[in-house]
């Protein structure tokens, strides 16, 4: 049996053609295509390897991929005693409206968050979303993952969901373009999306961490959407103490003093971020914060780019 997806709204990721389940795999149903895919511990592996830095066998090996979400206990919980430089203001509060709309637009809504091994900043799945379905899709084995699959080929049918969340992870596609494209598509008509994605922030996951945007640039990634709200999600505040961190470990070569550099830069500038407090919503921000949000309903109109730049809500001219 699948975890936890109990309809018959999966499709092929290579030709969007409904799937069909044998024992321990999905078969395509179209017959030009007949690719198979395995199931591995109850969880679906849904990967279009040719448009994918992903292969089928990463998962069945159980190799890793963009991030290890089974690190020791011990090293969990030593990271977890030092103090944080992220501080996201607004995804808490937006998270509760994005599920109140949501029940308001369906009695059973249905919800796929891209991205959801590990819960995101602000997201109490099991609270905010009761009584509705939600599926939890990534491109790494983690403790909430119930389907393998690549953001670029999402694989259900058209107009699917209610709503799709894509939190911090649209840096981490090669072709944000194409994801959101097909967001669109898997989204009902009015259906909702909301998405966070950094501007002012270092690498991070290493070799699997290609964009950042400007929150116009956001925007305009969403222009098939009529903005609902968008903003700040973590400030300049937290962007400074990014940069300080990542300033001490550039003076080293080794991984483990980059990594003490690290630790000094949390315990002397984690305060750095609680700034954000008295500046998350001035119009400076919208120049220089750490991540924007953009909540969005599917929309038949495109936003032209120059209602896009008359958008612009920063200081700096």
């Amino acid at each position: 049996m699948l975890k936890k997806i109990s309809d018959n709204n999966l499709c092929c990721p290579i030709c969007k053609t409904l799937l069909i389940q044998q024992n321990d795999s999905l078969e395509c149903s179209n017959k030009s295509c007949q690719s198979v895919f395995p199931i591995v511990g109850e969880i679906p592996i849904l990967i279009n390897e040719a448009n994918s830095l992903f292969q089928i066998k990463d998962f069945v090996e159980n190799r890793d991929t963009t991030y290890r979400t089974d690190l020791p206990k011990w090293k969990t919980q030593l990271k977890n005693l030092l103090p944080s430089l992220n501080k996201n203001y607004k995804s808490a509060q937006n998270f509760q409206r994005f599920a109140a709309a949501l029940k308001e637009k369906s009695e059973t809504p249905k919800i796929l968050i891209i991205g959801g091994a590990v819960e995101g900043e602000g997201l109490n799945v099991e609270k905010l979303f009761d009584g509705m379905e939600v599926i939890e899709s990534d491109v790494a084995f983690g403790e909430r993952t119930n389907l393998i699959c690549d953001a670029h080929d999402i694989p259900f049918s058209d107009e699917t969901f209610d709503g799709v969340i894509i939190q911090a992870v649209l840096e981490h596609i090669v072709n944000p373009q194409e994801c959101v494209a097909e967001i669109y598509r898997v989204l009902k008509k009015d259906g909702f999306v909301y998405a966070e994605t950094p501007f002012m922030q270092q690498v991070h996951l290493g070799r699997y961490d290609f964009t950042r945007f400007t929150h116009l640039g956001h925007r305009r990634l969403f222009r098939n959407f009529e903005e609902i709200e968008s903003g700040a999600a973590c400030g300049s505040g937290m962007a400074l103490a990014w940069s300080y961190s990542y300033f001490l470990q550039s003076f080293f070569e080794s991984k483990n003093l980059a990594k003490l550099a690290d630790v000094f830069a949390r315990l002397t500038g984690f305060w750095l971020k609680y700034l954000d407090y008295f500046t998350i919503d001035r119009a400076g921000t919208f120049d220089a914060a750490s991540s924007y949000y953009f909540w969005g309903r599917k929309s038949g109109r495109v936003l032209y780019d120059r209602e896009l730049i008359e958008s612009y809500k920063g200081l700096i001219q």
